[in-house]
């Protein structure tokens, strides 16, 4: 590349995965490109690029994979001089001598996902890069599923981090690899030094510090230009799903760690601010950041209506102007701290008062919010202390609905005392409130898309009004051709149900492993109501105008089935729009003068005083591991042997029965045969049935004392207790999980995380999927 100088680059992919990266040899005039997937370590993403591309990969200098070529100019009828950046006959993308380019084909969010999990990828070229366009007739215009902290993309967020100098903890600055300027890595030793945190033994004590001790985030990207490209990079991967190969719900849990930082900033000190102007900011590379902050920098200036606004007024505002450049006219956005009695809820509170009708002014995008209940409480008098909470929030006219949501651990009657509370207020209070409920999210529960309807149905008296009803996800149900599956669409028919689908996210959450399962064709042929969501599209790398073309091209959905979709959406907005004026009008009785702080408060005390006053306390059956188990529990698991994980029987969903194959017999005997019980132990969960039973079983059998510990819930059933006080399980790790179903989890952090592994499953659902694919992505 003796004569060639760096010309400019532009991404193939919204997540700034997909490099294209262009040298020009000022002598020929030629331009040399190369694709890179630096995020992408296992290859497979720029392999499966060059197979639907006739071309071949080699080598670079950090023997990462490439695809590199050359770009002749042309000649356009205006004589100008053009490059044309061609792919499989494609023309991907045009661009002239001032770098000025037009992109024209794209990889999909969820193509990518699935470039990058196999080998063996076999779409075409044409299911692969994808023109990301849509007739405007047949565009969706909403986004009814989505979750507050994981809208904006990752650059949106880094510009917010800067403009309110938010404090980013050291702690994550070691944990992405960040690198720190010389000034800023003193800074960090001295206010290190100057910790003195609580009584920690000496490990925990500097794990603390490193948690407690900060940097200012726009320090630490303005005040270090030399690393800016690096760091924006591993900062931007933080701020997503994981790329490279399969996450799973854990991933999404750990994920929104990061973006809290972002999303609930706290600002550093006064004294610890930098001075951000034009000049600085002209300083950064070209980008969306730079272009984000120049913006935020003009929407603060004195007079402007922004001038004022808090960090969670900036990300709605930036919601706003991102959903409209995505056509987007209406979204309602999920929001757990509305179910809180905290601050952080009247502050919601206010700031939509504050906020919406401005952006609603500039973009003409409604937003509204639904209180979500998470589905993990551990008490059903804490759930329905969120339902009190609930009604208070509710009176917000902003406030459309309530969500059940979490990851589909259990059975949705589980949710039945908040279900009935709600659904009895709806219809006694505030018949145009909806119930939105997650659920056939996964194969666990495949009865909660029809066990939530009539969960609902059951406190709907005769001649009442069936409530707005939406299902978030709707993947895993019965057959729609069986007996359970007609019943359930007539019913959806019956109550107007709408089943909401979420394409990339089931992908790149493993519970869409095989496209052709998505069964949202099938429900819009049997005429049941279904609209898109994008489930939070900044950390699935996707947006509502990608989602659509995904269902176009994978899915196969016609113009004719978009239609009926958007006939579903203008319902909702005008229905919305009319709810919107009334309930305001009331909102303002209700008021009577108070502020919004004073109103809600009271009301949300006032419910939760008349609950403790009238009800009585619920008997919970479950029994609490760290009693049951006292004498057997362990802090930790040993880091001496190999941990042998068998998994076939406690993974199972609700009505699974796991029956022993003798093949599978044959093969653990083998191992019990030839396994050193001074090198290895063995790990199973809780239940100690099929599998799990069968290591005991055939290890006492043949005397042999392997150590055998059990992970387990928080809470567990009689019968469970019963099972691992057997004399073989020599060890147990309790734990912070409720749902059985969710012990995957702490296999993970117990396990996976920490040390080699063996994992050995025969047998379940979901949750061992889940539990593969953690250990996969482990050590």
């Amino acid at each position: 590349m003796s004569n060639k100088v760096f010309f400019f680059f532009f991404y193939l992919d919204k997540e700034k995965d997909i490099y294209v990266i262009l040298y020009k040899n000022e002598e020929t005039e030629e331009v040399t490109y190369i694709i890179k997937t630096p995020n992408h370590k296992s290859g497979n993403l720029i392999s499966n690029i060059a197979k639907v591309c006739n071309l071949n990969t080699v080598k670079d200098k950090n023997d990462m994979k490439i695809i590199t070529g050359v770009i002749t100019p042309s000649i356009n009828n205006n004589e100008n001089k053009i490059y044309m950046f061609e792919l499989g006959g494609l023309n991907v993308a045009t661009f002239n001598e001032n770098g000025k380019v037009k992109i024209n084909y794209k990889i999909p969010a969820i193509i990518k996902t699935l470039m990058s999990q196999t080998k063996d990828y076999n779409l075409s070229i044409q299911e692969s890069i994808i023109s990301i366009t849509i007739p405007e007739d047949v565009k969706l215009r909403t986004d009814l599923h989505t979750h507050m902290h994981a809208i904006l993309v990752p650059d949106r967020l880094i510009a917010l981090g800067i403009l309110h100098q938010i404090k980013y903890s050291y702690y994550y600055i070691r944990k992405i690899g960040l690198t720190l300027s010389r000034e800023q890595e003193e800074k960090t030793k001295k206010a290190k030094k100057k910790y003195k945190g609580e009584d920690l033994t000496p490990r925990k004590k500097k794990k603390k510090a490193r948690q407690d001790v900060y940097i200012n985030f726009a320090d630490l990207i303005l005040n270090n230009l030399v690393f800016f490209d690096n760091n924006i990079a591993k900062i931007r991967n933080s701020l997503e799903i994981m790329k490279d190969g399969q996450a799973v719900f854990t991933n999404v849990e750990k994920l929104y760690q990061y973006r809290y930082v972002f999303t609930k900033g706290i600002t550093v000190n006064e004294d610890e601010k930098i001075i951000l102007d034009e000049n600085i900011i002209e300083t950064l590379p070209h980008g969306d950041i730079k272009k984000t902050l120049t913006q935020m920098l003009i929407d603060i200036k004195k007079g402007s209506i922004y001038e004022n606004n808090n960090i969670q007024e900036n990300m709605l505002l930036w919601i706003g102007r991102d959903s409209a450049k995505q056509g987007i006219y209406y979204t309602e956005i999920s929001q757990t701290c509305l179910v809180r009695n905290t601050n952080e809820m009247i502050e919601c509170l206010e700031n939509a008062h504050r906020i919406l009708p401005k952006i609603e002014k500039e973009t003409g995008v409604v937003i509204r919010y639904l209180a979500a209940i998470r589905r993990d409480f551990e008490t059903v008098e804490q759930m329905l202390e969120a339902v009190d909470v609930l009604k208070a929030s509710a009176k917000c006219p902003y406030i459309v609905g309530f969500d059940i949501l979490g990851e589909e651990l259990n059975d949705i009657m589980e949710m039945e005392p908040a279900i009935k509370e709600m659904v009895r207020h709806i219809i006694e209070k505030d018949p145009k409130f909806t119930v939105r409920i997650h659920a056939g999210e996964n194969d666990s529960y495949r009865s909660n898309i029809a066990r939530a309807i009539e969960c609902v149905k059951k406190y709907v008296n005769k001649g009442e009004k069936f409530p707005k009803i939406r299902l978030g996800h709707g993947l895993y149900g019965y057959s729609l051709n069986s007996k359970e599956g007609k019943s359930l669409l007539n019913e959806l028919s019956k109550i107007g149900g709408i089943i909401e689908f979420n394409l990339s996210s089931n992908v790149r959450l493993n519970n869409l492993t095989d496209i052709r399962n998505c069964p949202i064709k099938s429900y819009i042929e049997a005429g049941i109501n279904c609209v898109q969501g994008t489930d939070g599209y900044g950390i699935y790398g996707t947006d509502s105008i990608e989602e659509q073309v995904a269902s176009e091209y994978l899915l196969k959905l016609s113009p004719n089935d978009f239609y009926k979709m958007k006939a579903i959406e203008n319902k909702i907005i005008e229905e919305s729009d009319k709810y919107f004026k009334e309930k305001s009008v009331e909102f303002e009785k209700f008021l009577n003068g108070r502020t919004i702080r004073e109103a809600i408060s009271e009301e949300a005390n006032n419910n939760i005083l008349k609950r403790n006053l009238q009800t009585k306390t619920y008997v919970n059956s479950s029994i609490d591991s760290k009693k049951a188990f006292e004498y057997k529990i362990i802090k930790d698991l040993p880091q001496d042997k190999i941990p042998v994980v068998i998994a076939g029987g406690s993974f199972n969903s609700f009505g699974r029965e796991t029956v022993i194959d003798e093949n599978a017999r044959k093969i653990l005997s083998e191992l019990i045969d030839n396994l050193n019980s001074e090198k290895a132990y063995f790990v199973v969960g809780h239940r100690m049935q099929g599998y799990e039973k069968a290591i005991l079983d055939i290890a006492k059998q043949k005397n042999k004392k392997f150590e055998i510990k059990a992970i387990v819930p928080k809470l567990v059933s009689e019968e469970v207790k019963e099972n691992l006080l057997d004399d073989a399980v020599n060890g147990i790790c309790v734990s912070p999980i409720n749902q059985e179903a969710g012990i995957y989890k702490s296999f993970n952090y117990e396990i996976f995380e920490r040390q080699n592994s063996i994992v050995l499953a025969f047998d379940g659902n979901s949750p061992v999927t889940n539990l593969i694919q953690e250990a996969k992505n482990g050590k």
